[in-house]
């Protein structure tokens, strides 16, 4: 293990337990350093800080997973870790009905780059850094004991590894993984594609607004636009909707959302499902509908996108109270890290203002609690959800 000392001004970060130590918070780094060394921080008094791993010479030098000096890395750390977070989905999460949610969350379980995913007897994983992916083997031992899956996949084909030099990886790192996962959640069941489909699969992070929507649904014509495999559209059948219209760019997606529907027993001709682009819909709708979910992609991958990704929230939201019933739901998010929720809302209100619609705030949701953030940890934030009456 490398000790490296940090700067006594900067050492505030640290101590209040931000998981990222800068380069330039650090007195010096020696040459040579490999991604996923074992550093051990210490003050420029000699009073230990921290441990994490080496990350790389630029911004992000080091990426803390401890405040215990006497800790080991090996399988055993690795696994301590994953159980001690399987351990609180088990408590909060898991139950008779709901067999997929997030076991491990990066920085916020003390495992800075991981996510681990389970869908029912399986497990997909993202490695996000050079430091994490030096760790794999020993990372994917500890999965294969604490949680024991049928299969583990790994679906590191995330953007952010770029920033590491590394090229997309995927594959799978044990056992078997069949082409459709059946998962269950909040009773309700859904096929998940872990190959092919977006992030790893499902949109797990919204299983609490999914829920939340059903109550908004009886007796509307509701809308789900950027629908992927039709979740929302599912809940909106299930709150007693009488039609249902999945807009998705993906055929295949509103292929698996069409099964999604008939696999839990709703009537498939209530429902309409539009291959095209979300944006071009909500544009030429000629329809009123009562109940609109917008659930886009990220429109601002980075702060110097921030304006074009706030213009086009604001399009298309603006599209979608133009076309929603006087009585009606929408229910809108952002999963942009570079836009907050105070910003996201402001931005609601001037759709409001536009559009002559005093909208009111109903419900507001975040991420869900197999998504935890270290309280320090606001670069975390990036799921803002509202449930905003027309």
């Amino acid at each position: 293990m490398v000790t490296l000392t940090v700067k006594q001004k900067r050492i505030g970060p640290i101590t209040g337990c931000h998981p990222w130590v800068f380069s330039q918070a650090l007195v010096r780094i020696p040459d040579g350093m490999q991604p996923g060394v074992p550093v051990r921080l210490k003050s420029e008094n000699g009073l230990f800080l921290a441990a994490g791993y080496f990350n790389s010479y630029s911004q992000i030098a080091v990426r803390l997973w401890g405040y215990d000096e006497t800790e080991e890395v090996n399988e055993n750390f690795f696994a301590g870790r994953i159980e001690k977070a399987y351990r609180q989905r088990a408590r909060y999460v898991a139950r008779p009905g709901t067999n997929a949610y997030r076991v491990v969350n990066g920085e916020s379980d003390l495992l800075p780059g991981l996510i681990v995913d389970k869908y029912g007897d399986y497990v997909v994983v993202q490695f996000h850094t050079r430091g994490i992916e030096s760790w794999k083997r020993e990372i994917v031992a500890a999965l294969e004991r604490v949680i024991a899956p049928a299969g583990i996949y790994e679906r590191s084909d995330v953007a952010v590894r770029k920033a590491d030099g590394l090229d997309s990886a995927a594959g799978l790192l044990g056992g078997t993984i069949p082409d459709l996962i059946t998962i269950e959640e909040n009773g309700f069941r859904f096929l998940v594609d872990v190959r092919h489909g977006q992030k790893t699969g499902f949109f797990l992070d919204q299983r609490d607004k999914r829920q939340a929507f059903m109550k908004y649904t009886k007796d509307t014509a509701a809308l789900n636009c950027f629908s992927y495999t039709g979740g929302f559209s599912v809940y909106a059948l299930a709150g007693g909707a009488r039609a249902v219209t999945s807009v998705d760019s993906s055929e295949a997606a509103l292929r698996l959302a069409k099964e999604n529907v008939m696999l839990n027993g709703f009537d498939v001709g209530k429902c309409e499902f539009v291959c095209g682009d979300a944006k071009a819909y909500l544009r030429d709708c000629p329809d009123t509908f009562d109940a609109i979910v917008l659930d886009p992609p990220a429109f601002i991958r980075d702060r110097r996108k921030q304006h074009e990704g706030i213009a086009g929230y604001k399009t298309i939201n603006e599209r979608a109270v133009k076309i929603l019933s006087r009585s009606g739901i929408l229910v809108t998010c952002s999963c942009s890290t570079h836009l907050s929720l105070a910003e996201f809302r402001y931005l609601i209100s001037e759709v409001g203002g536009r559009t002559k619609r005093p909208l009111k705030l109903l419900e507001v949701y975040t991420h869900g609690i197999d998504h935890p953030r270290l309280v320090s940890f606001t670069e975390g934030d990036y799921l803002k959800c509202l449930f905003v009456a027309g």
